[in-house]
């Protein structure tokens, strides 16, 4: 707990200043990873050198006054791809193109498909990634991002419907595989707290595509009823959310797309937030509040009794947003969200992707800056 300016006293984290995860990746760590997948280096001279840049990212968070550090997913090719594939019964295959269709430069297909029971493994890598994050920071509090639950069901199944082939445990039985999704997920909160996870991020684009009209429109054609699917989804986060502790923070980012600069999705919250804001169980949403594409505030009615992170510095672009400007709409979402609800972040992160955002290194501590400074200026400086 933290007082702001006026004494109230804010839940946190989230934290008044905050950030969504992701760092453009060092050109060090780009280079050792390219040599590491032609077989030039070991891995474990790729994870010396991963340590090496997510030490000095960490220090360069401290410097930015954040108030909790990540490791930028500097270990990661993509916010997602990496946690998803790394489950058991759960193979990434390459694809020729992605199913959503972003609006500028295009990552390399992917796709999922399900080969087994899905289940949490014991050794899965990002429980070491974390480990790591924790012995690199030393007292300082970590954040850590995963995918939500939603996306191992979204991209093999809603998105590639078309090319989706159950296997027999799940043919025709979608109560199953959202059973084992639901343990799946249950089972990797579970071990991230166990090893020392107090502040955890699920990730999720789904909503994002199904704010979109067109994106609705496709997916209604394809068959799918979008309100009984959403449901399912807000129930899978719900169950899995039941093992988490009081003292664990579980928050939500909900993201429209962000590969080199460049989206996919577009349109307000009003088409999800009666289902979404309303019944989901998480402690906070980080909502993009940064462009047009985004609509207004006026969803935010739907919220209970969650946090919500405004994204109104955009990672995309580099130029400063306007300090008075921000501080203006803080106050407009003040309408729907108490003042000591709301908080402050980037839209999105910096390289959800390995390539990155088209910023430099300069401009994103700039934008860090700027959030910070605000925040101060609206909730008062954090001890």
């Amino acid at each position: 707990m933290a007082e702001n300016a006026n004494g109230t006293t804010l839940k946190q984290p989230p934290y008044t200043y905050d950030i969504v995860g992701s760092f453009l990746r060092p050109q060090k760590i780009k280079d050792a990873r390219d040599q590491y997948e032609k077989g030039k280096i070991s891995s474990t001279e790729l994870e010396g050198v991963e340590d090496e840049c997510i030490q000095q990212l960490i220090n360069k968070e401290e410097d930015a006054g954040l108030k909790a550090v990540t490791d930028g997913e500097f270990r990661r090719g993509m916010w997602h791809m990496d946690f998803l594939e790394a489950l058991e019964g759960v193979e990434k295959i390459d694809a020729a193109t992605w199913s959503v269709n972003f609006k500028g430069e295009k990552p390399n297909g992917a796709q999922l498909r399900f080969t087994g029971k899905i289940s949490f493994p014991d050794n899965h890598p990002f429980i070491n990634h974390f480990r790591r994050l924790l012995q690199l920071a030393g007292a300082k509090p970590v954040k850590f991002t995963i995918p939500s639950p939603s996306m191992l069901h979204l991209i093999p199944c809603v998105r590639g419907r078309a090319s989706y082939w159950p296997i027999s445990r799940y043919q025709d039985n979608d109560d199953l595989l959202f059973n084992d999704i639901v343990k799946t997920y249950q089972d990797a909160v579970t071990a991230l707290y166990q090893n020392g996870c107090r502040y955890l991020q699920f990730d999720d684009t789904s909503w994002g595509e199904f704010c979109d009209q067109e994106k609705r429109k496709e997916y209604e054609e394809a068959g799918f009823d979008l309100d009984a699917l959403e449901k399912r989804y807000v129930d899978t986060i719900n169950r899995v959310l039941e093992v988490k502790p009081d003292d664990m923070t579980i928050t939500m980012h909900i993201c429209r797309g962000n590969f080199r600069s460049s989206w996919f999705s577009s349109g307000g919250y009003e088409p999800v937030a009666p289902i979404l804001f309303a019944n989901c169980n998480v402690d906070a949403f980080f909502l993009e509040y940064d462009s047009d594409r985004a609509g207004g505030f006026e969803p935010l009615r739907y919220i209970k009794d969650q946090i919500v992170v405004l994204g109104l510095i955009t990672t995309k672009t580099p130029e400063l947003e306007d300090e008075d400007t921000v501080i203006k709409r803080i106050h407009e979402a003040e309408k729907y969200i108490p003042l000591d609800r709301l908080r402050l972040s980037p839209q999105c992160g910096f390289s959800s992707t390995e390539e990155g955002n088209k910023i430099t290194e300069d401009q994103q501590w700039e934008k860090v800056k700027l959030v910070k400074r605000i925040a101060d200026k609206v909730w008062g400086p954090q001890d």
